[in-house]
């Protein structure tokens, strides 16, 4: 007779249920199976620290409960040699976890109808991307203003090629009135009337939440009256908004000529995402160099041997499993800061987690392989390299292949979201877009990486099923 068979006919299921009514588990421990048991003290310990963390409904504090009287049940069962269903702990767990998770990431439904209005504001300029539009013939002029005044302040007016621009004064500050004129612009076409702060941001001057829109008459002229804006943030000057500034006020007019051109937006969307697909391709190509030689080290069937192979294997997977554990946006902001903004710190992110991603999907491979061309190659005499020459190799490149295009497709997907913490791209464009809230320059974007995608998807795809 066996010790654990011995201990189970030495307690009765009273005893048992007694056991794992003090100590959650405790029986089943009594009754030789100690992995439940601990698996049921887990279990207890675990959902009630949660309920405990969360603390907002005291109600949930009724799962470890069940847990605990489902394991006096099972114990009574266990002294038996029997077991009891693990569907009533795994139900009470799962309902607990979708509760408070529902809780905590504060899910309200009536929201999505509460906002049809905003999110309409935003929908509807993205339904018409700004990337193809009619061509246009575009002049603007300015006038220096500056904010706030000094002893000198600039004159107020100024004429180039034609254009003439005139303010009642040469400064203010953020808030006063101001009547400007204009001269020498089209006749019947509409001009936008904006302001340019002295680091040349501009936006829209505004009346009434509307951008000013001011038409020039018979003549080219037209006057409006307008308030000097609040532009100092963002400058470096916050601290001290009394010291005076040179800003600028602008009136740009655009003309149609008929047919149609990219626009300028449009133009960006296709540099961004040029510059998208040579930062993944980049990335991709550069982390094999590292993640080739990685694979075959992280592969237990190569490198567990010796005890100097299998020391390798461990702390090459450690690297590795690391390394894929850190998003790549966390990486970027890091290259962000040692080596700047652009390109460059988003491809360096992208290398360094495709390394670890692909060199572990590449040891997999080479742990799957047929051991028969491994065994033969070792029986002649060959080196550990000369193994992996002739024996590894032959069988894993269709597969290398395979997952190399389908890890491009991913970092393609990843560059773009890198783009927002300064890693280049379509996605620093789209950043950009989406704080000055140019919907219609998002909506762009959102086309152009959508072809981007579905044409890599099918290119890979195809390109995978021809090597596989």
């Amino acid at each position: 007779m066996t010790p654990d068979k011995a201990d189970n006919e030495s307690h009765s299921p009273k005893l048992a249920a007694v056991g794992s009514a003090l100590v959650p588990g405790l029986g089943q421990f009594f009754g030789g199976r100690r992995a439940r048991g601990w698996g049921i003290l887990a279990a207890v310990a675990a959902s009630a620290g949660l309920v405990s963390w969360y603390g907002e409904q005291p109600f949930w504090y009724v799962v470890p409960a069940i847990i605990w009287l489902w394991g006096v049940w099972d114990a009574s069962a266990v002294a038996e040699e029997s077991s009891r269903p693990l569907l009533v702990p795994v139900i009470a767990v799962l309902a607990m976890s979708y509760g408070i998770g529902w809780q905590v990431t504060k899910i309200e439904l009536a929201t999505l109808t509460k906002n049809i209005d905003r999110a309409a504001v935003i929908l509807g300029p993205m339904l018409r991307p700004d990337f193809v539009g009619p061509r246009l013939e575009i002049q603007e002029a300015f006038v220096s203003i500056e904010v706030p005044c000094s002893a000198n302040p600039p004159p107020g007016q100024r004429s180039d090629d034609g254009l003439s621009l005139v303010a009642s004064a040469g400064c203010g500050k953020a808030g006063d009135e101001l009547s400007v004129s204009g001269s020498g612009f089209w006749p019947g076409a509409g001009a936008e009337l904006w302001w340019e702060d002295t680091i040349g941001e501009r936006q829209h001057l505004l009346s009434d939440g509307q951008i000013i829109v001011v038409e020039p008459d018979a003549d080219g002229t037209f006057s409006k009256t307008i308030f000097i804006p609040q532009m100092r943030s963002g400058t470096g000057q916050e601290a001290n908004l009394d010291q005076p500034l040179p800003e600028r006020f602008l009136v740009i007019q655009a003309r149609p000529l008929g047919g149609l051109e990219i626009t300028e937006n449009g133009m960006r969307v296709l540099s961004g995402i040029l510059e998208t697909l040579s930062l993944a391709l980049m990335a991709t190509t550069l982390s094999l160099f590292a993640a080739v030689p990685l694979g075959f080290l992280a592969a237990r069937n190569l490198m567990g041997g010796t005890q100097v192979g299998l020391a390798i294997y461990l702390g090459v997977r450690t690297v590795l499993n690391f390394l894929r554990s850190i998003e790549p946006l966390i990486i970027a902001i890091v290259f962000v800061v040692v080596v700047g903004l652009g390109p460059f710190a988003g491809m360096l992110a992208i290398m360094v987690h495709s390394v670890a991603a692909l060199a572990k999907l590449y040891s997999e491979v080479v742990e799957s392989v047929e051991p028969g061309p491994i065994e033969a190659v070792r029986a002649t005499g060959a080196s550990w390299s000369e193994v992996v020459r002739y024996g590894v190799v032959p069988q894993v490149i269709p597969s290398f292949t395979s997952f190399t295009l389908y890890r491009w497709d991913i970092n393609v997907r990843s560059s773009i979201i890198i783009g927002f913490v300064g890693g280049g791209g379509i996605g620093a464009w789209l950043f950009q877009w989406i704080i000055l809230a140019d919907y219609r320059a998002v909506g762009a974007s959102f086309v152009a990486i959508a072809l981007v995608v579905i044409v890599l998807d099918n290119a890979s795809s195809r390109l995978r099923e021809r090597i596989v």
